[in-house]
Formats: C-alpha cells, sequence, structure tokens
C-alpha cells in the first residue's frame, strides 16, 4: 500500500475539501482517465484497490498512471481513551481529492476494455466520478 517515505509534518491539521482541484486536472500521460467530481479523502487501501480491479480486468494488458498519492496522516485515539493528553498517533494516510482531479489514467488496450476497467475502479470509491478522454 501506499505511505510516504518521511514526511515534514508527521500530525497535519485537517483541513477544508472546498474549491476545486487547482493542479492534475487534465490527462497528461495517458489515453482515458478517471476524474472525480466530488470532494473526498481517499485512503491508500481504497486506492489500492481500484487499482488492483484495473489491471486485473485489462488482465495487464495496459499501462495504468496513479496521479494521486495519499501524503497527509490521519491520527485516532485509541478507544476508550478519556479526552485530552494531546492528538492522537497516525493511524492510516489519506489523499484529499478535490473537484476536477484526475485519479488513474490508463493506454494501451481498445477503449471499450479501458472504459470498463475504469468503471469497475470508480465502483471501489467512495466518490463521484466520470471517465473522460483525451482531447474532449
Amino acid at each position: 500500500m501506499l505511505s510516504p517515505k518521511r514526511l515534514k509534518w508527521r500530525k497535519p491539521h485537517t483541513g477544508r475539501l472546498k474549491g476545486v482541484s487547482k493542479a492534475g486536472n487534465e490527462i497528461a500521460f495517458g489515453e482515458i482517465g478517471l476524474k472525480a467530481i466530488g470532494s473526498h479523502r481517499l485512503t491508500s487501501r481504497q486506492i489500492e484497490a481500484a487499482r488492483q480491479a484495473m489491471t486485473r480486468h485489462v488482465k495487464r494488458g495496459a499501462k495504468v498512471w496513479i496521479r494521486i498519492f495519499p501524503d497527509r496522516s490521519v491520527t485516532k485515539k485509541p478507544a476508550e481513551t478519556r479526552m485530552g493528553k494531546g492528538k492522537g498517533s497516525p493511524e492510516y494516510y489519506v489523499a484529499v481529492i478535490r473537484p476536477g482531479k484526475i485519479l488513474f489514467e490508463m493506454s494501451g488496450a481498445d477503449t471499450p476494455l479501458m472504459k470498463e476497467a475504469l468503471t469497475r475502479a470508480s465502483s471501489k470509491l467512495p466518490i463521484k466520478t466520470k471517465i473522460i478522454e483525451r482531447g474532449r
């Protein structure tokens, strides 16, 4: 699963999920891509599940680019712990997704097969997405 090798800050603030994606909102590498319509925080497990669904559907016959990376830690306090005594320890990592962000890109297979693979990947994600093609 994806996680950063090192961090500048171990426990970042939660932040807000408002606004649109400033970067990474156009297809750069592949022919077809999966674009986020809503905003959400995707965990590294969700990203990996979507990647596996895509690559297995095309039987590793296409090149897949993952355009997002879970670089923010989410902290959690242990169960049945009293309030206070600081922030909890980092539990997992998330990628902050805003509307317009390209999540995955593919190329190297026929278009209907890649569209079906991206549809399967989108069903693994808790976010509304749409399939876009290069030049459209």
